[in-house]
C-alpha cells in the first residue's frame, strides 16, 4: 500500500494489503467460489490452528478448535455474476443472472467467460445511439437480460466450443481493484470480498498480538449468500455457534437516487454501521455498541424492517437461536463494478470485531431476560 493511501498507524500491512488486491481481483462468483477461497485459505492459514472447507465451499479458520464454547465472526465469499444460457450459430452468447446482477450497466463491459479451457476474453455487445432504435413502436431499446448478448470474436458455435465455451460457463468482469482520491477503493465484488479480507485480519492480529481466547473463534467465510443465503445456512447447522458476528456491506445512501427516508443515513468514511432488526440480538449489539463507545470507534445506524438481508438471518435463527449482530461496512454503487469504499472504514471494522472478540466469553451475559 502506499504511504500516502494509508493511515500513519495502520493496521494493515503491506503483505495484507497485497493479499487484499489479489482477492479481489479473483473471480469467485456463486456456486464456483473454489478460485477465490483458495487464496483466502492460503492466507489465513498462518493465522489459524486448523482450517477445513465443507462440502459446497464455505471455507473456515479455527483457532482453540476444541473448546465447547464456539464464537463465528463471518463474510461471504461469492460475487455476482452471468451464466452463458443460449448460443447462437453465428457465436454470440446470450445470458441468464448468477445471483443479484445488474443488467442496466452490463452493456460494453469486458468479461470473462469461465469454460472448460480457462478463463476467454469477452465484451457484452451493445448496439450505437445511433441505430438503437428500430420497431412498431420506433422507441429506443433498453438493456433488459434477455437483450444482452457477449461476443468473444468467434463468428460460429464451433470456435466457441474450441475455446472450451459451454451452456452453463460462468461470467465474471474483468474490471478489478484500483484506489482514486482521499482514501477511497474501487474495484467489484467488494461485496463481500472486503468482509473475507477483514475476518483474515482479525485472525491475523488475533496471531501476531499473542492474544488467548478464552473461546473457540470459528473465521467462515460463506459461499452463496448472494442465491439466498445458502452458505450461512449450511455451516451455523455444522458449527452450532454460540455467538455470531457478520460482516457485510451496507449502503452508502449520500450518493445521487437514494432516498434517505427509505434506506437511512450512512456515508463512507464515517465507520462501520450497525444496525437494529429482528434477527438481531439486542443485548450483544448493546455490548459491540459499548467496545466502540469505549475504544473510540465511529459507528453509523441504521434500522432494517423484517430481515437484514445477510447472513446474519441465517445464523440467528439457526440451532434453536444463536444470539448474532451485524457490522457493516459502508459501500458505494453497490452489484457495479465500480463498488466503493473506503480505507479507513475497513480499518474500523476490523478494530471493531478484533475488540469485541477480546470482550466476549461463555459468562456474556446474553440472556434475553
Amino acid at each position: 500500500m502506499a504511504k500516502s493511501a494509508r493511515a500513519k498507524k495502520s493496521i494493515i500491512t503491506e503483505n495484507s494489503f497485497d493479499f487484499f488486491k489479489r482477492y479481489i481481483n479473483n473471480a469467485s462468483p456463486v456456486g464456483f467460489e473454489t478460485w477465490g477461497q483458495k487464496l483466502w485459505i492460503e492466507y489465513i492459514k498462518s493465522y489459524v490452528d486448523t482450517h477445513y472447507v465443507d462440502p459446497y465451499g464455505t471455507a473456515v479458520g479455527v483457532i482453540n478448535p476444541d473448546h465447547p464454547f464456539k464464537i463465528v465472526i463471518e463474510a461471504h465469499a461469492d460475487e455476482i455474476s452471468w451464466f452463458v444460457n443460449y448460443i447462437t450459430a453465428e457465436g454470440l452468447m446470450y445470458v441468464t443472472r448468477n445471483g443479484g446482477t445488474d443488467y442496466q450497466t452490463a452493456p460494453s463491459s469486458r468479461v470473462f467467460i469461465h469454460g472448460k479451457k480457462g478463463p476467454v476474453k469477452a465484451v457484452f455487445g451493445w448496439p450505437a445511439i445511433h441505430t438503437r432504435k428500430g420497431g412498431s413502436d420506433d422507441k429506443e431499446k433498453q438493456p433488459k437480460t434477455e437483450n444482452l448478448w457477449l461476443d468473444c470474436g468467434a463468428r460460429n458455435k464451433k470456435e466457441l466450443e474450441a475455446m472450451g465455451i459451454h451452456i452453463g460457463a460462468v461470467v465474471t468482469y474483468q474490471d478489478g481493484f484500483d484506489e482514486l482520491a482521499n482514501g477511497n477503493y474501487i474495484g467489484r465484488a467488494f461485496d463481500n470480498r472486503v468482509g473475507g479480507f477483514m475476518i483474515a485480519e482479525v485472525a491475523r492480529l488475533l496471531k501476531e498480538n499473542k492474544k488467548k481466547l478464552p473461546f473457540g473463534l470459528y473465521v467462515v467465510n460463506a459461499v452463496q449468500e448472494e442465491i439466498g443465503l445458502r452458505g450461512a445456512e449450511m455451516i451455523s447447522r455444522r458449527i452450532k455457534p454460540n455467538i455470531a458476528i457478520i460482516t457485510d456491506v451496507t449502503h452508502d445512501t449520500t450518493t445521487p437516487m437514494i432516498n434517505k427516508q427509505i434506506e437511512g443515513d450512512v456515508s463512507t468514511g464515517k465507520g462501520p454501521s450497525l444496525a437494529y432488526a429482528p434477527a438481531i440480538h439486542n443485548k450483544l449489539l448493546a455490548h459491540v455498541e459499548k467496545v466502540a463507545s469505549d475504544k473510540k470507534i465511529p459507528v453509523q445506524w441504521r434500522a432494517l424492517s423484517r430481515s437484514t438481508g445477510t447472513d446474519t438471518d441465517s445464523f440467528a435463527y439457526s440451532n434453536d437461536g444463536c444470539p448474532s449482530v451485524l457490522i457493516s461496512i459502508p459501500l458505494r454503487y453497490m452489484h457495479t463494478t465500480v463498488e466503493m469504499l473506503h480505507k479507513d472504514d475497513i480499518e474500523n471494522t476490523i478494530k471493531l470485531m478484533y475488540e469485541t472478540l477480546l470482550t466476549l466469553s461463555a459468562k456474556t451475559d446474553l440472556k434475553y431476560m
